[in-house]
This record gives structure tokens, sequence and C-alpha cells, in this order.
């Protein structure tokens, strides 16, 4: 079982990224619960989900004590980082996050996601890039399915699912 809070602003694709997640994890064959978080302000504002992905039945959405951390901005580095379970994986987009995780009883992982992603076509698919490196470094979903969950996710807007799935790809291939 995978336990994941993603956590920036509004705007940066936090919810989409869990959808998608969640709904790569679901044409797998597994158990997934997907709860969103965020603040009025909506884009710019904080906003949070919490996805669990699991072999058998989930219990409840409700995550404490996550196995998995993805942080996009310096706020919700200093809003979640005591809350991941001893053991547990935070990324941190190093892109945006000027702070140093200074746990040692979890792994960290730094992500140069906006660069990244702004020198593989557009910036604005850091989420995505991000995504590729959880998924690749936790196991999280395959390649496939998360192809399936772009195509899903992006299904308003098909001129963006050819680029979200090289972006997506790139990072896998790199972590």
């Amino acid at each position: 079982m995978h336990k994941i809070i993603i956590a920036g602003f509004g705007g940066q694709g936090i919810l989409l990224m869990g959808q998608i997640m969640a709904y790569s994890a679901m044409t797998e064959g597994k158990e997934v619960s997907w709860m969103p978080s965020y603040g009025p302000e909506m884009r710019g504002g904080t906003a949070n989900c919490a996805v669990i992905i699991s072999e058998g039945m989930v219990a409840s959405p409700v995550i404490s004590r996550p196995d998995v951390l993805v942080i996009m901005n310096n706020p919700s580095l200093y809003k979640f980082i005591d809350r991941v379970e001893e053991g547990g994986t935070v990324f941190v987009n190093s892109s945006l996050v000027d702070v140093k995780v200074e746990r040692k009883d979890v792994k960290v992982v730094y992500v140069r996601a906006n660069e990244d992603a702004h020198e593989l076509g557009t910036e604005k698919a850091a989420n995505v890039y991000m995504m590729g490196a959880v998924s690749k470094v936790c196991g999280v979903i395959s390649p496939e399915s998360a192809h399936r969950g772009i195509e899903h996710g992006f299904s308003s807007k098909p001129k963006l699912i050819y680029l979200n799935k090289k972006i997506f790809d790139a990072a896998f291939e790199r972590f």
C-alpha cells in the first residue's frame, strides 16, 4: 500500500496529479482513494490531496502518516514534513523549494521539476514530471498505466497528451 500526500500551491496541478495517479492505479486493478483539499483561493492558494493505492481494500481515505510525500512549495514542506512515517520517501521540487529536509529517518529525492519540465517543453507540466519521478522511485504506477491516466486526465485538452507523456517518460527514465 502507498499512502501519498501531494502538496503545493493551487494552479500547480496538485489535484490533477493525484487524480491521474489514482486513475492509473485503478487501470492496473488496484484499489484507490483520492481526497482533495484546497484553500478558498484555488489558484495561488494552498492545495493538497491524499492518494491511497493498495492491492486490498482501502478502509479510509484519510492519511495521517504518509509513506510518500510530494512537496511542490515551501509552505507545504513546513506543513507536512513531520507527518511522514519513518522510512518514508519525500520528493521535493527543488525548483521552488529552497530549504533542505533535515530529517534523517526518511529518504529525500530532490527533483528539479519546473526546470526539467521547461527544458522538455513546458514548465506547466512540472506536476507530471514529478509524477514520473515518484512512479520510478516508489513503483507506484507503471509507465503504461500512467499514459492511460494522462490520456484520461487531459481528455478535454488532447493537444497536451503527447507532451505530458513525453515529460512523464523523461522523468521516469531519469530517476
